[in-house]
């Protein structure tokens, strides 16, 4: 038997079925002509008695609850199971399940649903799904809520038509969720949007202590009303071509900044080496000069002669040829052919 939300009272299923048993059984005997009054007291009575032992006994399926009412009064909440409890309407039991998964959609009905579902937006889904965000911009938004039953007394009692209240409460949910953001900023954080909308739905539920518990919420398709759809492929496709230069831009960047510091510090320790030698260079030619200026002040003479030798002697071995000028004399007379003995071997002929 499936809980009637819009049932405060009254008969219940098996009840009605009693019921009927009853009166087609009285309906019977008074068509008999005449009869014995005893015996149709007898018969009365063990209807009676299997009557109240048919509605006595009743069975909770797995995964559900039963809430017992009293004269509409409720009594317990009872577990999966064979049970008992006042028959002839004195108790009335509503099995409320609690395990099955229950999912409302928004912004869109199922035509035929199934493996490969088919999916249709009516005026009420679409006026359901048109919202307005943060920076002006309409947004079509369809979304699915999951929840449970998870406190059948609190399901049933607490809240007048429970399933519309969630819808409700949903709908005022996620309206302000996208009317506190962007259009881009909800297109690209689904997964932030779903866990601020569970999080603001199930304490919402919470304050009104309905008994409802959110499993998941997801939205299924977040694009542009129809009318629009076309200008905001233009913007997307010019905001994809912005991110490609800009990567392309950053790559090229990466080559080529790395390889130019790569660059200037390998020119700056080359300068940074050619300064040292330079300086090392300067100071030994310093030390040098100082510790001829030291011998030249001890001998002149002698360092004079030793100076004047050796440059003599580098530089002979350079000169390819050598001339003495007379100054008596009108032409110029080789000395030595220092270039063709060498080039006999260093020896002369």
């Amino acid at each position: 038997m499936s809980w009637d939300p819009n049932n405060q009272g009254g008969f219940t299923e098996d009840t009605k079925n009693v019921a009927d048993i009853i009166r087609q059984a009285t309906k019977g005997f008074k068509n008999r002509r005449g009869g014995d009054k005893s015996f149709f007291g007898i018969i009365v009575i063990a209807l009676l008695i299997i009557v109240g032992v048919y509605t006595a006994a009743y069975t909770i399926p797995a995964g559900h609850r039963g809430v017992v009412l009293r004269f509409g009064k409720y009594i317990k909440t009872n577990m999966p199971g064979l049970h008992f409890k006042i028959p002839f309407g004195v108790d009335d039991v509503t099995k409320v399940h609690t395990d099955k998964v229950d999912t409302e959609s928004f912004g869109f009905t199922s035509v035929k649903p199934g493996i490969r579902s088919r999916f249709e937006k009516d005026p009420q889904s679409q006026r359901e799904s048109l919202m307005l965000t943060g920076d002006l911009n309409v947004i079509d938004v369809e979304w699915i809520v999951q929840f449970r039953r998870r406190d059948p007394k609190k399901f049933l009692f607490n809240i007048n038509n429970p399933i519309q209240t969630l819808r409700d409460i949903s709908e005022s949910a996620i309206r302000r969720i996208v009317g506190d953001w962007t259009f881009d900023y909800v297109l690209q954080n689904r997964e932030e949007v779903n866990r601020i909308f569970k999080e603001e739905l199930q304490q919402t539920l919470d304050q009104y202590d309905s008994g409802i518990y959110i499993v998941n919420v997801r939205l299924q398709n977040v694009v542009p009303p129809d009318e629009v759809k076309g200008a905001f492929n233009e913007v997307n496709e010019a905001q994809q071509e912005k991110e490609r230069l800009i990567n392309q831009a950053q790559e090229t960047y990466n080559k080529e900044i790395p390889k130019a510091r790569g660059e200037a510090e390998r020119l700056i320790n080359k300068s940074r080496g050619y300064a040292l030698e330079r300086v090392n260079r300067a100071k030994g030619e310093t030390a040098r000069f100082v510790d001829v200026l030291k011998e030249y002040r001890s001998a002149k003479e002698v360092t004079k002669r030793r100076m004047y030798l050796e440059t003599y002697q580098e530089i002979i071995p350079k000169a390819k040829q050598v001339y003495i000028i007379d100054s008596q004399q009108q032409t110029i007379l080789p000395l030595l052919e220092l270039d063709k003995i060498r080039e006999n071997g260093g020896g002369a002929k």
